[in-house]
């Protein structure tokens, strides 16, 4: 039997926006990368056009999720997806610092989630 709860669906679009936010932060950082140093305009235009979009769906999600965990995942997780993208395709050089750094910034991610 489906589950028509009001408050169960508007968490889960909550985590919907949220998602969305944090995959336009990450095309936004991607983008201001790529732009080097701003001197590239499409990717200038379209670092401004994911981090407002971004902006957007995170105003979207304080609607209708507690503000500490949104903020935490939508930066913990954006942060977490960045440094994987400058390891692998940015050709970043990764330590065993690094990733254990960011196994821990997830593992906070989780415990915020779990607390609330």
């Amino acid at each position: 039997m489906p589950d028509f709860n009001p408050l169960k669906r508007k968490s889960m679009r909550g985590w919907l926006f949220l998602f969305l936010a944090i995959v336009l932060e990450v095309c936004g950082t991607t983008s201001l990368k790529l732009s080097h140093g701003l001197t590239r305009w499409v990717f200038v235009l379209a670092t401004v056009i994911f981090y407002v979009s971004s902006f957007t769906a995170l105003g979207l999600t304080l609607k209708r999720l507690d503000v500490s965990v949104a903020y935490a995942v939508w930066a913990g997780l954006g942060t977490a997806l960045i440094a994987v993208i400058g390891f692998i395709y940015f050709r970043e050089p990764v330590s065993a610092l690094k990733a254990t750094s960011i196994l821990l910034i997830i593992a906070g991610v989780v415990g915020l989630k779990m607390s609330s």
